[in-house]
C-alpha cells in the first residue's frame, strides 16, 4: 500500500478552519469596539506588545498565523481547482510555498517584536 501524505495536508486544514472560524468573529468584534468608543485596557497597546513580547504569545500568535496560512493555501488550491486550473501539482507548489513564506514572514517579525 502506498503512502500518502494527505492526512498531513487535510489535518492542518481542518485545524486552520476551525482556529479561523473560533477566532476571525472575535477579532471582528475587538476591532470594531473602538469604533463605537469601547476601548477595553486589555487592548492597549501595551499590553497587546507585552504578550506578542513573551515567549508564551508569541508561541500562541505564531500557531494561530500558521494554521490561517496553511488553511488558506489549501482551500485556494481546491478552489482554483474548481474553477477549472487543471496544473495541481504547480498549483500546489505555488500555495505552499506561498503559505511557508507567511509562515517564516510570520516567525521572522513576531522574533523581533
Amino acid at each position: 500500500m502506498a503512502k500518502s501524505n494527505k492526512p498531513i495536508i487535510w489535518g492542518l486544514f481542518a485545524a486552520g478552519g476551525t482556529v479561523t472560524a473560533f477566532l476571525t468573529p472575535a477579532l471582528v468584534l475587538l476591532t470594531l469596539l473602538p469604533v463605537f468608543g469601547v476601548m477595553p485596557e486589555l487592548l492597549a497597546y501595551d499590553n497587546l506588545r507585552a504578550f506578542a513580547g513573551h515567549w508564551f504569545g508569541k508561541l500562541v500568535l505564531f500557531g494561530i498565523l500558521f494554521l490561517m496560512m496553511w488553511h488558506a493555501a489549501h482551500r485556494l488550491r481546491v478552489t482554483l481547482h474548481d474553477f477549472g486550473v487543471r496544473a495541481d501539482g504547480v498549483v500546489a507548489v505555488a500555495v505552499y510555498l506561498a503559505a511557508a513564506a507567511g509562515t517564516l514572514a510570520a516567525g521572522y517579525f513576531l522574533l523581533r517584536v
